[in-house]
């Protein structure tokens, strides 16, 4: 009896404190620019099949008086003159086991047309990630916080 009085407060303890949910990144996104604090796009982020994140852009959220940039014109192979809304921007990314971090990622900035690698780590809630962009050492890039939509 009191392993089962145990084992439960320990489950129930897991399924509250958010660490049971925080290893998945799978869902809607608010992708929030990191030089202006506003909304830029909604991402979802899928598992693949070989158990990678991506992650296609499904709304874009123009600044007001901002006409938004339809393709990807400065692209390189093979997004060059996609249209950005249905884009997978966010690709390859492994999670780290024992860890609420990805690594390994992809991610292409379409208004700029440059690929950097990517990895995020997600918040102990599960509810807000931050996704760092980098040329070869983290240390190179920069950081943009997005928050969970759905």
């Amino acid at each position: 009896m009191k392993n089962n009085i145990l084992l439960t407060t320990t489950f129930v303890g897991l399924l509250f404190s958010g660490s049971v949910f925080a290893q998945d990144l799978s869902g809607t996104w608010q992708q929030i620019d990191d030089k202006t604090g506003s909304p830029k796009a909604l991402i979802e982020i899928r598992q693949e099949a070989n158990n990678t994140y991506a992650g296609k852009i499904i709304k874009v959220t123009p600044r007001p008086g901002y006409t938004p940039q339809k393709l990807c014109n400065n692209c390189p192979a093979p997004y060059t003159n996609k249209a950005i809304l249905g884009m997978d921007v966010l690709t390859g990314l492994k999670h780290v086991e024992g860890t609420n971090n990805y690594e390994k990622g992809r991610v292409i900035d379409p208004l700029a047309g440059k690929v950097y690698d990517a990895k995020v780590k997600l918040s102990a809630n599960g509810k807000r990630l931050t996704l760092r962009g980098y040329v070869g050492i983290s240390a190179l890039g920069r950081s943009q916080t997005w928050l969970r939509a759905d």
